[in-house]
């Protein structure tokens, strides 16, 4: 069965969704979109997913409703038949005129779109990922980090250095030197029992992950800090996972060749998967579906 999409306010089949060619989304990536994903038919944080997305588009400038955003996502998972997918929202400014002008963009689009999701095996989570340190850095000083935008050039060109390198994915440092987060997801250290993350101020998206994550960890007994954190930090860290909404927590078990801690998933990182999966079963599989 052909995948249905929510676009505009309408589920059609995804082959007869249509963006028009002038949409600035498109021309320029002027956008924001929010990756989720849905545990027996809920989307775990949808609200925080939402507010992120309000947050940026209102300085952004463009106008969306909340509520017609919530609607259009589990409108989506339900046209589809899906309990356990990955689901993307997608908004641009709308369409313009050739010459760069943000006034003449007055109707945002608004793309809904989900698929099943297959989570990694097993065998990945136990051997974690490989990672590398991108060429690319990150700007503190942009507003764009903080950000879920749509120009995601920065992040594919990362991708393709990890491909190219033979591993899993690349890790992003500012023009400070220091650690901002990998191409798609935020990164934790742990070094003598205390948690650490880049502070917003390194130039990361706050992921929505990162934040269970520091929500988590003062009911855990465990010390979490927001941190610069150089090259040399990672590499004498005890422990390193990385977070996001897809894949939840994954060990980094390498950088750049060398091994961090044992070379496997430590204590810590593997009580955080027992309990964001624990968060996750209460939040999504007793409460009554939208």
């Amino acid at each position: 069965m052909e995948e249905i999409v929510y676009l505009n306010g309408v589920i059609v089949p995804r082959s007869q969704a249509k963006i028009p060619a002038m949409d600035y989304g498109f021309l320029y990536g002027y956008g924001l979109f929010e990756t989720m994903r849905a545990y027996s038919g809920t989307v775990f944080r949808l609200d925080s997913h939402i507010a992120r997305l309000a947050k940026s588009a209102d300085r952004l400038g463009i106008a969306v409703d909340t509520a017609i955003l919530k609607k259009a996502v589990t409108d989506t998972l339900k046209a589809n038949g899906l309990r356990d997918a990955r689901v993307r929202l997608t908004v641009s400014i709308g369409e313009g005129s050739l010459v760069p002008d943000l006034h003449g963009c007055t109707v945002p689009s608004v793309l809904v779109v989900a698929a099943k999701y297959t989570p990694y095996a097993d065998e990945v989570y136990q051997r974690g990922f490989k990672v590398i340190v991108s060429s690319i850095r990150r700007n503190s000083q942009s507003p764009v980090p903080a950000m879920k935008t749509a120009n995601y050039m920065e992040s594919l060109l990362a991708r393709q250095e990890a491909k190219a390198a033979g591993v899993d994915d690349a890790l992003f440092f500012n023009e400070k030197g220091q650690l901002a987060e990998a191409s798609t997801s935020n990164i934790f250290l742990v070094s003598k029992n205390v948690l650490k993350t880049p502070r917003q101020e390194s130039g990361i998206l706050r992921g929505i992950t990162r934040d269970v994550i520091l929500e988590l960890v003062p009911q855990m007994g465990i010390m979490a800090l927001e941190a610069d954190i150089l090259l040399e930090e990672i590499v004498e860290a005890d422990e390193a996972f990385l977070t996001n909404s897809v894949m939840e927590i994954m060990s980094v078990t390498e950088l750049n060749g060398k091994a961090i801690g044992d070379g496997g998933p430590g204590v810590i990182t593997r009580r955080l998967m027992s309990a964001y999966k624990d968060l996750v079963l209460r939040e999504t599989r007793h409460r009554p579906k939208s």
